[in-house]
């Protein structure tokens, strides 16, 4: 006959052959960062959220740094996805921007602060360039002049706007008056990126 305890260990015991092991300590992550910012959380809450041992993120992924760097790499992925959804229009880019943003305000808070992980992941750093072709082709698509934005301050100017919007946006630092949906209070401060 089986021990109480060795069938309660048998229950509560999490393991390490999960599904998707990857995808739920991403899940768990995206989560833990929304909760409490890039820096609140350890692997062993990772563990507990995504139902796995306490060491099995840590197995996979190495440390903190690895998780984050996974997220990132994640985040530009489902990023470029975006952009790239929104064809080749600089305003409808823009706008899908924003809204990246604020359906993965984890990732967003993640991807922009390279100081959390490793920018030299070979993942990350793919996921990364297919975004910013995207954005700088939008932006060559309106530069004016021969030399299409030779130099990359349209590109930069662009960015600027739209994830400083973001950002504000994120952070509740802009006027009420904009309502709560933030792509159409984008929508016109978008539209000035390169208006003649």
């Amino acid at each position: 006959m089986e021990s109480a305890e060795s069938k309660e260990d048998t229950i509560e015991q999490p393991s390490y052959h999960h599904g998707n092991l990857r995808r739920a300590v991403l899940d768990a992550a995206a989560e833990a960062i929304a909760e409490s910012g890039p820096a609140g959380w350890s692997l062993r809450e990772l563990a507990r959220r995504a139902g796995v041992s306490h060491a099995a993120p840590a197995h996979h992924f190495g440390d903190k740094t690895g998780v984050l760097t996974a997220v990132a790499a994640d985040g530009y992925t489902r990023f470029a996805d975006a952009l790239e959804a929104a064809g080749d229009d600089l305003h409808a880019t823009g706008l899908a921007y924003v809204r990246f943003a604020v359906d993965h305000p984890a990732h967003f808070a993640v991807m922009f602060r390279p100081q959390l992980y490793r920018p030299d992941d070979p993942e990350l750093a793919a996921a990364r360039a297919r975004a910013d072709a995207v954005l700088t082709r939008g932006v060559q698509g309106v530069a004016s002049g021969a030399g299409q934005d030779a130099d990359g301050t349209a590109a930069l100017a662009a960015w600027s706007i739209v994830h400083g919007f973001a950002d504000l946006w994120l952070s509740g630092a802009l006027p009420e008056r904009l309502g709560d949906d933030p792509v159409a209070a984008a929508k016109p401060i978008i539209g000035h990126l390169f208006a003649e």
